[in-house]
C-alpha cells in the first residue's frame, strides 16, 4: 500500500486554504505532538497521518489565482481568512484554468468581499480552460476535492465526470447533490471510483451541533414543535447562499428533519454581512415541550472561521476516499459519507454514523 496521497483540488478558495495550511500545520509535527495540539477527529486513518497528504493539481478561475503556485494562490483575494495558521512552502503546483460554466455568477462579480479593509470582486481570468481529464492523470491525482462555489450545478458535475472518467476519487465539498446522485452512484461503483458526499459537514458548525441539540431533546422525551438556524458570514460562499442557495438551504434541512421521527416546522436562513468576512455566526432555536406539555425553549450562538471548520474534516474524507481506492472499492461510501458530510446518500445519526465509519476504516465495514 503507497502512504503517499495525491490530492487535487477545484476551487481555491477560503476552504482549500484552510485545507492546504492545516495539512502542512500538522505535517511538521511528529505523532506525539499532533495528540497533544488534537484539533483532529483522526489522528491517523488505517496507515494514513496528514502528512501522506500531498497536493498534485489545482483548478480555478480567478485571475489573482489562475497561473500561480497554489502556495501563493490560497492566499490571494478574494480569499479572507481571517487567520493563517502557517506558511505554505513552494508546492510547484500551478493553478490550472477551469471551466467557467456557471461558477462566476454575476453577483460575486459584483459584491464585494473584504479583507484587511480592502474590497475585492470576483475576477475571471481570461484564459482558456484546461481539460481537467487531462491534468488529473498527468498529475496521478488519486482524489479530486470539489470546493467550487455554491450554486455550480454545470461545474460540479464538470469535475465529478472529469474525476470519474480520470479513475479519481471525487469528494464533493458543495450542496450539490451528486453522491447523492443514482446515476454517479452507478457510474462511480462501475468505474471503481469511490466517491464522498454531499456537502462537507462542519468540524464544530451549525448543522452539528443543531443535530446535537435535536438528539439530546428526542432521548429526553422532548416533543419539538419547531426549529430554525440562521446563519450569517462575509465571504463569496455567504454572497452565494443569499442568491443561489436552495440546495445548501436543502442539505441543511434534511440534515436536522432527518433525526426526527414526525414531521417538524424547521427552518434554514442565511444573511450576508460583509465585514464578517470568513468569520461565520449561528443562531440556533428549538422549540418543544417536555412533561405535561409544559414549553421549553432552546437558543444557542454559536461563531467560527469557517474555512477551517471544513478543513479537519476534509482530511479525514481524503484518507478514507483512498483507504477506499486502496481496497478497489467504487461507488459512494455509505459510512464516510454519513458522518462528514450533511446530504449522503444515507442519513444516520452521527454516534452511528461515526460507528460505521471506524468499522469501514478498520475494514469490517465495505463501504
Amino acid at each position: 500500500m503507497g502512504r503517499e496521497i495525491r490530492v487535487a483540488i477545484a476551487g481555491v478558495g477560503n476552504a482549500a486554504s484552510a485545507l492546504v495550511q492545516s495539512v502542512y500545520y500538522y505535517s511538521e509535527k511528529s505523532p506525539e505532538e499532533i495528540v497533544e495540539t488534537a484539533g483532529l477527529i483522526y489522528t491517523k486513518i488505517g496507515d494514513y497521518e496528514v502528512r501522506d497528504i500531498k497536493f498534485v493539481a489545482a483548478f480555478d478561475i480567478d485571475e489573482r489565482k489562475v497561473g500561480k503556485d497554489l502556495s501563493e494562490a490560497i492566499y490571494a483575494p478574494p480569499n479572507c481568512l481571517p487567520i493563517n495558521i502557517c506558511k505554505v512552502p513552494k508546492l510547484d503546483v500551478e493553478v490550472m484554468m477551469g471551466p467557467v460554466m456557471d461558477g462566476a455568477p454575476k453577483h460575486l462579480q459584483e459584491t464585494p468581499v473584504y479583507k484587511g479593509g480592502s474590497e475585492y470582486v470576483l475576477k475571471v481570468a481570461k484564459k482558456k480552460p484546461v481539460d481537467a481529464v487531462d491534468v488529473l492523470k498527468e498529475a496521478r491525482a488519486d482524489v479530486l476535492v470539489n470546493l467550487i462555489p455554491t450554486g455550480s450545478y454545470e461545474a460540479a458535475r464538470y469535475y465529478a465526470n472529469a474525476a470519474i472518467e480520470a479513475g479519481v476519487s471525487f469528494i464533493n465539498g458543495i450542496p450539490e447533490l451528486i453522491v447523492s446522485d443514482k446515476k454517479y452512484q452507478q457510474l462511480a461503483e462501475e468505474k471503481k471510483v469511490p466517491l464522498i458526499g454531499d456537502d462537507v459537514k462542519s468540524q464544530i458548525g451549525a448543522t452539528i451541533l443543531h443535530r446535537a441539540l435535536i438528539s439530546l431533546l428526542l432521548e429526553r422525551g422532548i416533543k419539538i414543535k419547531e426549529t430554525y438556524q440562521l446563519n450569517y458570514g462575509g465571504d463569496t460562499d455567504f454572497s452565494n447562499l443569499i442568491k443561489r442557495g436552495e440546495t445548501k438551504e436543502m442539505t441543511k434541512l434534511s440534515a436536522i428533519e432527518s433525526l426526527v421521527p414526525y414531521k417538524i416546522e424547521a427552518t434554514a436562513g442565511f444573511g450576508f454581512i460583509r465585514t464578517l468576512g470568513d468569520t461565520k455566526i449561528a443562531i440556533i432555536k428549538i422549540v418543544g415541550e417536555k412533561c405535561g406539555g409544559v414549553p421549553v425553549e432552546i437558543e444557542a450562538k454559536l461563531t467560527v472561521i469557517d474555512g477551517y471548520n471544513s478543513a479537519g474534516v476534509l482530511i479525514d474524507a481524503i484518507r478514507c476516499a483512498k483507504l477506499a481506492m486502496d481496497r478497489k472499492i467504487g461507488g459512494p461510501l455509505i459510512s464516510a459519507s454519513a458522518y462528514l458530510m450533511k446530504h449522503p446518500p444515507v442519513q444516520y445519526p452521527d454516534a452511528i454514523a461515526r460507528r460505521m465509519l471506524e468499522e469501514f476504516i478498520r475494514g469490517e465495514r465495505e463501504r
